[in-house]
């Protein structure tokens, strides 16, 4: 038994070491309910060789001791900046380049099955809670392309992980790891905010697509995320900022190229092309369809297959 004090409230827990697994580095205080990092001694070492060594990537490329699936999180705290359409259009261009694919959906609201005109019985609610088998939870919604739906019953997930008292974190990861070795790439779309889903997601994937709109509201989220990324890159360093993907952008709107400006010098490779706007994403799901299947020609559709090639590492993709 081993003794640990929450950080936050003070509170002394009494805690059988031999019982925590060895990949959880978070717990939960029975007092104040808030989490903070489990430093358990004698097991750093034990920690520091469990995490994989990371090589510098090249473009497109997945480092080598890590699974031959590539895990991407779509994500950003702010909201309205595209992560779902940039979710859904980049699961699907993948798909169309011939790669296995599946399409995680965390967020409450549900809009990925929406914008692919899916109407699934179970998702990744049901997954979790093994309330379905992985064979009913996923279902395929087009050639190459499966999906696990997201949902008002992500709440009940949130109500499991508040209620482990460590190893919370882990809970999502646990569900898509038995899973996911038959796909090339995971795509997780997540919600706005900071909770304990997007919690999951970082501690699940290996890269990290985030949209920014060419908005001061939208940088300072950005900056905010990042702040936040750090935090999670403590306890689990091999989750890594790969993609910055800028949306909406306007020519019209100077402010717009000067941010992009601004991204381009801070974050050189990073930043991809820019999404820019266009009504045709839009409008796209309202007919249940991919801005391929809806305006193949349009401006949007042009932009995700740049952000296909640049992902796979396949310049000559769609030509």
């Amino acid at each position: 038994m081993i003794t640990i004090i929450c950080p936050h409230c003070q509170k002394q827990h009494n805690i059988d070491e031999k019982k925590i697994p060895p990949n959880v580095r978070m717990a939960r205080c029975h007092g104040c309910r808030q989490q903070f990092p489990l430093e358990i001694p004698g097991r750093v070492a034990e920690v520091a060789t469990a995490v994989p060594a990371v090589a510098t990537p090249v473009a497109g490329s997945q480092p080598a001791t890590l699974p031959k699936t590539r895990r991407i999180g779509v994500s950003l705290s702010k909201g309205g900046v595209g992560k779902t359409t940039t979710s859904v259009n980049l699961a699907a261009g993948l798909a169309l380049a011939g790669k296995k694919v599946l399409l995680v959906d965390t967020d409450t609201q549900g809009q990925a099955s929406f914008m692919l005109g899916a109407k699934p019985k179970g998702g990744l609610t049901e997954l979790v809670s093994e309330e379905l088998p992985p064979a009913e939870a996923v279902v395929q919604v087009r050639r190459n392309l499966w999906l696990l739906a997201g949902g008002k019953s992500l709440a009940g997930i949130k109500r499991l992980i508040d209620r482990k008292d460590y190893g919370g974190e882990l809970t999502i990861g646990q569900a898509l790891v038995p899973i996911e070795k038959d796909y090339d790439y995971v795509v997780v779309d997540t919600s706005p905010g900071w909770d304990p889903l997007t919690v999951n997601v970082l501690f699940y994937v290996y890269e990290l697509l985030l949209p920014v709109s060419l908005e001061v509201m939208s940088i300072q989220g950005f900056g905010e995320f990042l702040k936040s990324i750090a935090a999670i890159q403590k306890f689990r360093p091999e989750v890594e900022l790969r993609y910055i993907l800028p949306t909406f952008r306007d020519m019209r709107v100077k402010k717009g190229g000067e941010f992009l400006d601004y991204l381009e010098k801070a974050y050189g490779d990073k930043v991809c092309d820019p999404i820019r706007y266009n009504v045709r994403l839009s409008e796209a799901p309202a007919y249940g369809q991919t801005i391929y299947e809806f305006a193949p020609g349009s401006p949007g559709a042009q932009d995700y297959r740049t952000l296909i090639r640049k992902i796979t590492g396949e310049p000559d993709l769609f030509k």
